[in-house]
């Protein structure tokens, strides 16, 4: 059974959890995997002041969090229970942004060496030419089949050889060779997982959208409502701007061959009456309407030109019949 001391200092650590869910609500779930004493150190205090970094045992942070749910079901702690999986700790943004603490962990980040029995997380090819080991080494690039040749006392690599894959372990050859190159191909530090925020937990992805997606794509949403609502004869503030420019068009077309005018419709009379001009005097205003229907009145003079030379064909058959 556990010393009350052990018990006291447990407490301490779910009252700590459990409050800073509650009372703060914005935190960066990271792993840890292969990150050092040394950057932990670093990482907590470049965010003294601004965040608090939390880690502990899955199982007490589990048995935190399913007493804190009992107690304040409203604030998603069962959601991050289920989110307890491996090396993960918290950091809760006390007095900054989630983005000031991304940007503070890049900071972070240090060079490993390949290990024999590693996974690696990199692709990495080895250049050819001049390596800088004597010929008594060559037994390295041998174990690993790859083509070498010796040029003024040293080893040279005859092409280019990719010694690590995404997902592949690290072969001992590789691990030593990699070693005698001083090539140090891993870089580790702390990686957002997920995100946790007003009692819900989502990827860390999401926190990559930026303001003009959002407004991208809130602006296509607007545009299919428009498109909806004109479709099912349902009038919406979305689609108010094309029902009055459609109503625009018709008006205008109505009164283009009428002894009648108003203020509106005036640049669209004189557009019809000698387009060129128009053109010429309003490039910008002309531009969208000869675009839009410039090829309009051609096609109706070759229209008319035709029906002309029917008309003509069927005197001609009526005289000569």
């Amino acid at each position: 059974m556990p010393s009350a001391a052990k018990l006291a200092k447990k407490q301490i650590y779910f009252d700590k959890l459990v409050d800073l869910c509650v009372n703060c609500g914005n935190a960066l779930l990271v792993h840890v995997d292969h990150v050092g004493s040394k950057q932990m150190q670093d990482i907590r205090m470049a965010l003294r002041g601004h965040a608090t970094v939390l880690m502990g045992k899955n199982t007490m942070i589990r048995k935190a969090l399913s007493l804190g749910h009992e107690k304040n079901p409203d604030a998603g702690m069962d959601k991050l229970r289920d989110s307890m999986k491996g090396n993960v700790g918290f950091i809760f943004a006390t007095n900054c942004t989630l983005d000031h603490i991304r940007e503070c962990i890049k900071q972070f980040r240090c060079k490993a060496a390949a290990k024999a029995g590693q996974i690696s997380n990199v692709d990495l090819v080895i250049p050819s030419g001049p390596t800088g080991m004597d010929p008594s080494q060559t037994s390295f690039f041998q174990a690993l089949n790859i083509g070498t040749k010796i040029v003024k006392g040293q080893i040279e690599l005859a092409s280019e050889f990719k010694i690590l894959s995404v997902g592949d372990k690290v072969s001992p050859s590789g691990a030593a060779l990699l070693s005698k190159l001083n090539i140090q191909p891993f870089e580790y530090g702390m990686e957002v997982v997920q995100v946790y925020q007003d009692g819900t937990v989502f990827d860390a992805a999401v926190l990559d959208i930026g303001e003009a997606v959002l407004i991208q794509k809130f602006m296509a949403g607007i545009a299919n409502m428009a498109a909806f609502s004109r479709e099912i004869g349902i009038p919406t503030e979305a689609g108010l701007p094309h029902m009055f420019g459609n109503a625009f068009k018709n008006i205008a077309a109505l009164v283009a061959d009428l002894d009648f005018t108003f203020k509106e419709v005036e640049s669209v009379k004189k557009f019809l009456e000698d387009p060129d001009a128009y053109a010429a005097a309003n490039p910008v205003a002309a531009a969208p309407a000869a675009a839009g229907g410039g090829g309009a009145a051609p096609a109706a003079k070759e229209e008319k030109k035709v029906e002309e030379e029917e008309e003509e064909e069927d005197v001609d058959f009526d005289l000569f019949g």
